[in-house]
């Protein structure tokens, strides 16, 4: 979307006010479906920090995302500009990856299609 939705600015402005982290969203980004819940901007840069720095070949870029720039990051009163997924699986068939759930960050300006809910898949 080259024009932001506002209702999705407006789920992902009232999950950065943390009012609630048990929004479940569902969007199509570039024709990939992911699913999942929402976190806070902190909240998800402090969960990759703790999971990069677990790892020996990239513990160094945890730094990243607990002290990086603020570069494009929206300040207090700024309309949000991505969405953060965690507990999150891009739906492939009748498969999520990775099936314990991922972390992805989305430009809010690249969906092109949500709703609210976490899909499901079984296999029948």
């Amino acid at each position: 979307m080259s024009n932001p939705d506002e209702l999705l600015v407006a789920i992902s402005a009232a999950v950065e006010s943390e009012r609630s982290n048990q929004m479940s969203l569902t969007v199509v980004v570039g024709g990939a479906v992911i699913t999942g819940r929402l976190a806070p901007e902190a909240v998800w840069r402090e969960r990759v920090a703790e999971v990069l720095k677990d790892s020996d070949r990239l513990g160094p870029f945890s730094d990243v995302f607990t002290r990086g720039p603020r570069g494009n990051r929206p300040g207090r009163g700024e309309a949000p500009t991505h969405l953060h997924f965690h507990l999150a699986r891009i739906l492939q068939g009748s498969l999520g990856i990775p099936e314990t759930g991922g972390m992805y960050r989305v430009a809010i300006e690249d969906v092109s299609a949500w709703t609210v809910g976490d899909l499901v898949h079984f296999d029948r």
